[in-house]
């Protein structure tokens, strides 16, 4: 691996300031990665310094400054100490004396705490590393800085996320032991639902999502944080359907493939939340799931609302619920029964939700083993029916028509009328 890190833009000469860019940046170009964002830290300055020479100041709780001519942040150097019992909050020390070191180290894992000199002459500058980010990096290990980090439990979120980013790297043995600690203490349970759901939506977007939730099941936070996701871990499902069996496998093999084909968030949460009724199935009825899709809209309702899920993602994954079993049945459905189910998940005023819908039950079909690459017929017949239905003029049906059931019930015979003449 060579360990050049270029960034885009150095500093200006009339700038004067001794400058680092530090964190995502220059990991990700560490690791050969496109860097999308860079941020900045100013070491030996103040507010007045940075205002005197245009800085724009956009930082409400510590001091962040905007470049007047390249509009990117820069951030004073900066300490952090926690303040009060449990997670309240933080007081942040910034002024011209805190070092860059000190300001490395108050950061959560050895990768994201390197920092790269930029001067007013060359796009290329040393790199600091004081606590052998580079290191961990060659080694793809996901490693706290400092016994700094119990102080603050969304790090045990990001570490989860970071592990489904990077899908090869690992958490150290003693990261994931003062997780556990965390836990134990009861550190996750000040979490706020925004937090939560802002890391758990980020961590579906990465590259292998299951990651997150196997990190996150391992230092016992899952359970703490979705329950009802934790305990489909050792559900069974039939085998003749379910070759995996576990159910909580299942899901993640559907996430998994709903983020191979890169699919949107709503239709990664509704792959993660779609069985959450299997795992309240009566034991005495085990592997059969009888009447699950009641139950996971059950508790998806206590989970959206927990989590203040977008409205989005909770309609997608509501109908995804509801619903997702019932296509299997499709092909043996009469015309005006395909037709009320198109009617029931609103295809007809939605079609571009349904779309989605169909994209988590594909995600649901090939997320088992030995079954990722089969066909899911349904979904074109579906289709095929959907395209038919829309293909009617209802201003021209209910013309001369006055009662609303009339119009309601012309306009259904004539969309059954198009369903028939295609799958017939």
């Amino acid at each position: 691996m060579a360990f050049v890190v270029r960034l885009a833009a150095p500093l200006m000469p009339e700038d004067n300031l001794q400058v680092y860019c530090v964190g995502g940046a220059v990991r990700d170009a560490l690791l050969g990665l496109p860097v999308k964002d860079r941020d900045f830290v100013v070491v030996g300055s103040t507010p007045e310094k940075m205002l005197a020479q245009g800085y724009k100041p956009v930082g409400k709780d510590f001091p962040v400054f905007l470049h007047p001519k390249t509009h990117d942040e820069y951030a004073l150097a900066r300490t952090e100490r926690k303040t009060g019992s449990g997670y309240t909050g933080f007081a942040v020390h910034a002024d011209a004396s805190v070092t860059l070191e000190e300001d490395l180290s108050r950061r959560d894992f050895t990768m994201n705490a390197i920092a790269q000199e930029v001067g007013s002459t060359s796009a290329v500058g040393k790199l600091k590393d004081p606590h052998n980010g580079i290191t961990d990096i060659q080694a793809k290990i996901i490693r706290h800085v400092s016994e700094a980090f119990v102080e603050d439990p969304v790090r045990i979120l990001r570490a989860a996320r970071f592990a489904a980013r990077f899908a090869d790297f690992t958490i150290a043995p003693e990261t994931m032991t003062l997780m556990r600690k965390m836990v134990k203490n009861g550190e996750v349970n000040a979490l706020v639902s925004e937090r939560v759901w802002q890391e758990l939506s980020r961590g579906l977007m990465e590259a292998k999502p299951s990651r997150m939730f196997e990190v996150l099941r391992e230092c016992g936070a899952l359970k703490k944080l979705l329950p009802e996701l934790d305990r489909l871990w050792g559900v069974p499902q039939p085998p003749q359907h379910h070759p995996e069996i576990d159910t909580g496998v299942h899901v993640m093999m559907v996430i998994d493939y709903a983020a191979a084909q890169h699919f949107s968030l709503p239709v990664r949460f509704a792959a993660l939340v779609h069985d959450l009724g299997k795992g309240t199935t009566p034991a005495d009825i085990l592997p059969r799931h009888i009447g699950h899709e009641e139950r996971s809209v059950a508790l998806l309702k206590e989970v959206s609302k927990r989590l203040r899920v977008p409205n989005d993602c909770k309609e997608l994954a509501h109908i995804v619920a509801k619903f997702h079993g019932k296509l299997h049945a499709v092909s043996k459905m009469r015309p005006d029964t395909l037709l009320k189910f198109l009617i029931e998940l609103d295809a007809i005023r939605q079609p571009e939700r349904f779309e989605d819908f169909l994209k988590v039950c594909e995600s649901d079909s090939r997320g088992r083993t030995g079954l990722e690459n089969c066909e899911l017929p349904e979904t074109e017949l579906v289709r095929t029916a959907l395209k038919a239905a829309l293909n009617i003029d209802a201003g021209a049906i209910a013309k001369g028509i006055t009662e609303p059931e009339k119009i309601k019930q012309a306009v259904f015979e004539a969309r059954l009328e198009l369903v028939k003449s295609v799958i017939s």
